[in-house]
């Protein structure tokens, strides 16, 4: 015999009687009439050319070819459920969740995870930046957003993810550039290339002359460092960013008296998608795996 000639009805068959030990109870389980299962072991039997059973008047049991089988009949089971539903997946059309990621952040390590658990969706990454964060769940373009904080929660259903501490990006020629840590107060006359939304707690300690000027608003990290460099200003950020954007022309401060820098993963609230949810799940569990 070969293994091609291998009846898996007849093989499932044989599995429920050999661990009932009974032909009436394996009959109840796989749903089919007693007579009806006797003879297909009896043909499975004659196919194999072996007595699997031994059946008599105290009951059923197995011989040690059914034994045998009994292992690799569970192996083989179990594998070609397995195959079955890798061929299931391998038709199924993949779906994407799309995640929003600010300078940074990663998000590497909770989307295999997710994916992982989830064979027929792929998260797909993508950077964003600071104007983009409420409006891109709101408007549904993304799924999820890695964030930073301030936001305005409205409509957003939120997930606190990480603190980091936060930098001041100062020209390298800056009188604070050479310093191991400065505090608010001595960046109160310096000209912020940032609005009020992302650094409320300078403008509250900020000369009157410089809260009344208009901020040179920079958006991208690149935008920041470009004019940082230039001399036009500073530039508060977390520290994730200032480890992946660097330039020899501008320095990089610690702010010793400024609040950390808050991740939250937001998304629209007004939506119910479980595959999101999945998402959330897997980025609370990798949350070290940010930054």
């Amino acid at each position: 015999m070969t293994s091609t000639d291998l009846d898996m009805r007849k093989l499932r068959y044989f599995v429920a009687v050999a661990e009932e030990l009974n032909f009436g109870r394996a009959a109840q389980r796989l749903h089919i009439a007693q007579p009806v299962l006797s003879r297909q072991i009896r043909s499975f039997e004659d196919e194999l050319g072996v007595r699997l059973l031994n059946r008599n008047t105290k009951g059923t049991t197995l011989t040690q070819a059914g034994s045998q089988l009994l292992l690799d009949a569970r192996f083989l089971l179990s594998e070609s459920k397995a195959l079955r539903e890798r061929l299931s997946r391998a038709a199924a059309p993949l779906q994407s969740i799309r995640i929003g990621v600010m300078p940074g952040l990663l998000a590497t390590a909770a989307a295999r995870a997710f994916e992982a658990a989830h064979p027929t969706h792929r998260a797909e990454v993508v950077p964003i930046g600071w104007s983009e964060q409420i409006e891109s769940v709101l408007s549904g373009r993304l799924d999820v957003v890695y964030a930073r904080e301030p936001l305005d929660h409205r409509g957003l259903g939120t997930a606190a993810l990480l603190e980091e501490p936060r930098d001041v990006l100062l020209p390298v020629d800056d009188p604070l550039a050479g310093r191991p840590t400065v505090s608010l107060s001595d960046l109160a006359s310096h000209r912020p290339l940032q609005d009020s939304g992302t650094v409320p707690e300078w403008y509250a300690i900020a000369t009157p002359q410089q809260r009344r000027a208009t901020p040179r608003s920079a958006f991208t990290m690149e935008d920041k460092l470009e004019r940082v460099a230039a001399g036009e200003g500073f530039a508060i950020v977390p520290r994730s960013a200032t480890a992946f954007y660097r330039r020899p022309d501008v320095s990089v401060v610690p702010v010793d008296d400024i609040p950390p820098a808050r991740v939250t993963l937001i998304w629209n609230a007004t939506t119910v998608d479980p595959v999101r949810d999945a998402f959330v799940t897997a980025a609370l569990t990798a949350r070290e795996h940010t930054v």
